[in-house]
């Protein structure tokens, strides 16, 4: 069966973040905080979970290789600066040793008596949001999949990588989902690329989570990106089921008009793969 590997720091799995950068990104969630900001904080503690669970008493093992592709305007660009700008995946230990910084944060947090107090924490940055022009979508997709083929080609035996994919507007330079598919075809001898795709939509349409089914999606577009997504294999099921959401035989890796948090939540699930050694 696919989707078995355990993952080791001979086989690692990567996770590639595609995140649109577009304009309407600066739209305002219900917590008053941009979609571009919201996105790039879950994205920033991910990383930070990923390393946290790659840390053993010798150091941090790399378990995972990741990256993260922005597009918005008229580019795709490397969502990591600084010193991770040379490649988009790099292994997890040289993103811990790379933030572009590390900012203070207010974080509540219980007092032990039944009450609330704030307390600072610290909170690396290795994604800054934007939010500028269109949405290059099919170049997104063009640059993941090439991206991604190398890798393929480089760890034949891994766990296939995981494309997690956030958008919130219509591709403006084409049809992607013919590129999706052919990302999609890219495999290991464990299985084929997988896209969990989050559409943080505009519409003002009732949250869809999982479905096996486009029917009950609202407009073309989000059926597209539905297709767009890959299958949850059995375990992410699971993991799912455990989050509390229902799920069944042929549920799509695709969140339909999340909140907030629920975007913490798919993001905790598409990187929560096989087994680590």
């Amino acid at each position: 069966m696919p989707y078995q590997a355990e993952i080791s720091r001979s086989h690692p799995t990567a996770f590639l973040f595609v995140v649109d950068q577009s304009l309407s990104m600066q739209s305002i969630m219900s917590n008053g905080i941009s979609k571009a900001q919201q996105v790039a904080d879950v994205v920033n503690r991910t990383l930070f979970t990923l390393i946290t669970r790659c840390t053993k008493a010798e150091g941090t093992r790399d378990y995972f290789e990741v990256g993260v592709l922005g597009y918005g305007g008229s580019e795709v660009r490397n969502g990591l600066q600084g010193k991770l700008a040379g490649a988009v995946l790099h292994p997890i230990s040289r993103v811990e040793a790379s933030p572009l910084r590390v900012d203070e944060r207010m974080k509540k947090m219980d007092d032990g008596a039944g009450g609330l107090i704030e307390q600072s924490i610290k909170f690396p940055i290795w994604f800054d949001p934007q939010s500028e022009g269109v949405t290059p979508m099919c170049q997104a997709m063009y640059r993941a999949a090439d991206e991604l083929a190398d890798w393929c080609d480089a760890h034949p035996g891994s766990y296939p990588p995981t494309v997690l994919h956030v958008t919130d507007g219509e591709s403006t330079d084409g049809n992607p989902e013919q590129l999706a598919e052919r990302l999609c075809q890219l495999e290991t001898e464990d299985g084929a690329v997988l896209m969990l795709t989050l559409h943080l939509s505009t519409a003002g349409n009732d949250p869809l989570r999982f479905p096996a089914a486009e029917s009950g999606l609202p407009d073309e577009y989000s059926k597209m990106l539905f297709r767009m997504s890959s299958p949850l294999p059995d375990r992410l099921m699971a993991i799912a089921q455990e989050e509390g959401f229902q799920v069944e035989k042929g549920s799509k890796g695709f969140i339909f008009n999340a909140d907030v948090v629920e975007i913490v939540q798919f993001f905790d699930i598409g990187t929560r793969a096989s087994e680590l050694r």
